[in-house]
């Protein structure tokens, strides 16, 4: 038995003898280190036999089965407690147990607020953490209906799945829905809130019924001493439009009653999709100038948790298996959905910069793995929240979309929704629901997209005959060449301005695929992936890349622009494009960039490309970035200008920059910039106290926020003693995991490449992994694996590190960061030549 990391195996056991009806879950909150969990379980075996219950406590006070009391002494957090022997028929199980407060935003994670000493709690329990916190049978398709019941100090306020009663201190609420233990939740503690109401109509239904009117009370709560900042107009406006898309698509009315949103600290995600209880991390609630790209990606997230109330909620997948359907279709829905509905209609322009950039770096990983991947445990599992399962996975379904149909899509969505609501089903069942819709056979494109690996190159393949294109044809390139319904754009340079004059929409599949419409047209440049309906690399001959080169400020069409930028810098990371240039066209092209999300990416990978990717010698004396930061910064737009401002702190100063931001420093009130100033002149050893420094700016800034700020701060000071003493802080574990990632970030902060130890992680790495979570330990991992130390020596220490004999999850970390600095070697002898 393994209930930390369950097995799918194990999973599907369970599931095939018990069936699981109610749980009743009384909790006491008002001790400080520990609370006290009782849970009662009514559950009925359909199969006689022995099994187990998921539990992870510090004691285990009592366990009775029937009535009949268990030896507490066969507990242990590995195996959970063990069932044995169970008769066909209905049991009662009551446990209880004391349970530590987590640290590590992991099961019920306790915070208390250095601006007022006020203390919240909230749960986080995907993948599978609901052990953290009651007794239970933690996997997704063994839902149950549920009690609860919490005591509470007196000022606190209890938000849940549904509406709370309060009697005192003890608020009591009723789950009498379905619903898999991981999207249960409970957020307790002084929080404030604002109350509103969606009223619409279900105009969707798969049925043909006429419109049915609807109602749902919205509430969004945060901490008391983010009140003031807390824009919960905004917010609301971008929920109801959220309302509207889904209504009117997916023909299911919401099915949770009520929908809450809760900012809350120390978040390890974006957010999580607990059913009429979304929980989102509360750096969300801005009290600094955000960038448009942070508001446009925080309705994404608002419109993706959204989602998952149908898609994840109402039907849940049987087993992590479906993982990837569950984040990609919430993905694809929110970009969607944002794109028709919100102010962000240039939505898809986005996800095509950032979004599937992501999917596009972790694809090329030695460690890439289907869409639709191995989920024979829960740590596996775990490691599989990443670009593939959400951005490979959403362009997947955008690429299915266009295959089958908007409307049939959405059809077979509605489909699926309707016969499996309150259930459990697999991608099976919803392509049968899409075939059925469409008339279009599928049994291909699982095969093709979901059970492969790697992405495909796309590139047009003519002759010119006098301007005019003749011969046209699309090249495919990859390991598995799959069907791509795509649009080809032919862009000419008319009147100063790059327009589309052409377009063709077609499905192309193998190595070479004719398209007879593009001949005769004329057209300085083609885009094989047009409006970005495929998830695929695409690739310019040396006279489209030159004409890019020149023209990438011209382009009419966001979307063609983006793509070119996208092709540009995945030629940089292959290394067909040197980083110098990257770092040069960025610097005359971002000016011109209407897209403010796509500029703040661009000039991030602008940084990449000079820290990481340019030869060492170039980059250290070349300063068109930074130039083009500090004219960036000065725009008179505030909305560009802040983009630049943070950027510039994320490079090696110069004498301007230095100045800039000294000057800066010393007029803005803004916090959060504030802190990033101060940071880079900390590493740039440009203040003389730093300590000093850092204690006046958290006495102007005393706020959970620039709390973090600070260690951040004085982790960026570049000395060799200091460096040592937040290395070892960080080796020795125990830092929650806000405090770790904020130290993890000062400590490799510019400058410190040449203070930062690199053969010693591989002494202390298996002991990282093995004495923190899941999450903690990738994060430590990760963050001191020696990326700083771009060396064939470096390599080779990583190769024979991964020759030991280690646990596969420590592995795959390594391998992947140790394939990043290959990657920057790589690029950095190809800029040097």
């Amino acid at each position: 038995m393994s209930s930390i990391n369950l097995t799918r195996t194990e999973a599907q056991q369970r599931s095939e003898m018990l069936q699981v009806n109610h749980y009743t879950i009384d909790l006491d909150l008002t001790g400080e280190e520990k609370f006290n969990s009782r849970t009662v379980v009514e559950f009925e075996v359909k199969k006689k036999g022995s099994t187990f219950i998921d539990l992870r406590a510090d004691e285990l006070r009592s366990a009775r089965l029937d009535g009949e009391a268990l030896p507490v002494s066969y507990y242990s957090a590995k195996a959970g407690i063990p069932l044995h022997s169970l008769s066909e028929g209905s049991h009662t199980l009551e446990v209880e147990a004391a349970i530590s407060y987590s640290r590590t935003g992991e099961g019920l994670h306790r915070f208390t607020d250095p601006a007022d000493g006020e203390t919240y709690l909230y749960t986080q329990f995907q993948t599978a953490d609901a052990k953290r916190v009651f007794a239970c049978f933690d996997q997704p398709d063994l839902k149950a209906t549920y009690s609860l019941r919490f005591t509470t100090p007196e000022n606190w306020t209890v938000i849940t799945n549904s509406p709370v009663t309060r009697s005192g201190n003890t608020w009591t609420a009723e789950i009498d829905y379905q619903l898999s233990t991981y999207l249960v939740a409970l957020c307790a503690g002084p929080y404030v809130g604002v109350e509103d109401t969606w009223t619409g109509e279900l105009t969707a239904h798969p049925e043909g019924k006429p419109a049915q009117k609807l109602e749902v009370p919205l509430g969004i709560y945060c901490r008391a001493s983010l009140a003031d900042a807390l824009d919960s107009e905004r917010l609301f406006t971008e929920t109801k439009q959220g309302f509207d898309w889904y209504h009117r698509n997916f023909g299911f009315a919401y099915p949770f009653g009520k929908y809450d949103q809760i900012f809350v600290p120390e978040f390890n995600a974006g957010a999580m999709e607990n059913a009429g209880c979304v929980t989102i991390r509360d750096e969300y609630v801005f009290t600094s100038k955000a960038t448009h790209y942070q508001y446009e990606l925080r309705a994404d997230t608002v419109l993706h948790e959204l989602a998952h109330m149908w898609f994840g909620d109402l039907v849940t997948m049987q087993w992590w298996d479906d993982l990837w359907l569950n984040e990609s279709f919430a993905t694809w829905a929110a970009a969607i959905s944002q794109a028709e509905e919100t102010e962000y209609d240039t939505a898809w322009v986005t996800f095509a910069n950032t979004e599937k950039a992501g999917a596009y770096r972790q694809d090329q990983l030695p460690t890439t793995h289907p869409i639709s991947t191995d989920a024979s445990d829960i740590e596996t599992v775990e490691q599989n929240f990443d670009g593939i399962t959400y951005a490979k996975g959403a362009s997947a379904l955008k690429q299915l979309q266009a295959y089958v149909g908007r409307e049939e899509f959405l059809a077979g969505v509605r489909r699926h929704f309707t016969e499996h609501a309150w259930g459990n089903a697999t991608f099976a069942d919803l392509l049968r629901h899409l075939e059925e819709a469409s008339g279009r056979d599928l049994s291909f494109w699982a095969n093709q997209w979901l059970k492969t690996t790697g992405v495909n190159t796309l590139r047009p393949d003519f002759v010119r005959d006098e301007g005019k294109i003749q011969d046209f044809s699309v090249v495919q390139s990859g390991d598995t060449l799959r069907t791509h319904r795509i649009a080809i754009g032919a862009y000419s340079l008319v009147d100063g301005k790059v327009v589309r004059t052409h377009r063709v929409e077609v499905d192309i599949s193998g190595e070479l695929t004719e398209v007879d419409e593009m001949n005769g047209i004329e057209a300085d440049l083609v885009i094989v992936n047009d409006d970005d309906l495929t998830y695929a690399l695409l690739e310019f001959d040396a006279e489209s890349l030159d004409f890019v080169k020149k023209h990438i400020a011209d382009f009419s069409d966001p979307m063609a622009r983006t793509l070119c930028w996208s092709a540009a810098w995945e030629m940089t990371r292959g290394a067909s494009m040197r980083a110098r240039d990257f770092v040069g066209l960025v610097a005359r092209g971002a000016q011109a960039e209407t897209e403010l999300a796509v500029l703040e990416r661009l000039i991030s990978q602008a940084v990449t490309a000079q820290t990481r990717f340019a030869d060492p010698e170039w980059a250290q004396e070349d300063t068109q970035l930074a130039d083009c930061l500090l004219s960036g910064a000065k725009s008179a737009d505030p909305e560009r200008a802040i983009i630049y401002q943070r950027a510039m702190t994320e490079i090696k100063l110069t004498p301007a920059t230095y100045e800039f931001l000294n000057e800066k420093l010393a007029e803005t009130s803004d916090a959060n910039l504030r802190w990033r100033m101060l940071t880079a002149l900390i590493a740039d050893a440009s203040v003389t106290d730093p300590q000093a420094a850092v204690a006046a700016e958290l006495e102007r800034d005393n706020t959970a926020t620039g709390y973090q700020a600070s260690l951040k701060a004085l982790a960026a000071i570049n000395e060799p003693g200091a460096k040592r003493a937040v290395w070892e802080e960080i080796v020795a574990g125990g830092l929650g995991n806000r405090d770790l990632t904020s130290k993890l970030a000062g400590l490799t902060f510019t400058g410190a490449e040449k203070l930062l130890p690199s053969a010693e992680f591989f002494d202390v790495a298996e002991k990282l992994w093995d004495t923190g979570s899941n999450e903690v330990a990738l994060t430590t991992v990760g963050g001191l694996f020696p990326t700083w130390d771009v060396t064939q020596e470096n390599l080779d220490r990583a190769e024979a590190f991964l020759a030991r004999d280690i646990p596969s999850g420590l592995r795959r970390a390594v391998t992947e960061e140790r394939d990043h600095t290959a990657r920057a070697l790589r690029n950095r002898t190809f800029d040097a030549a």
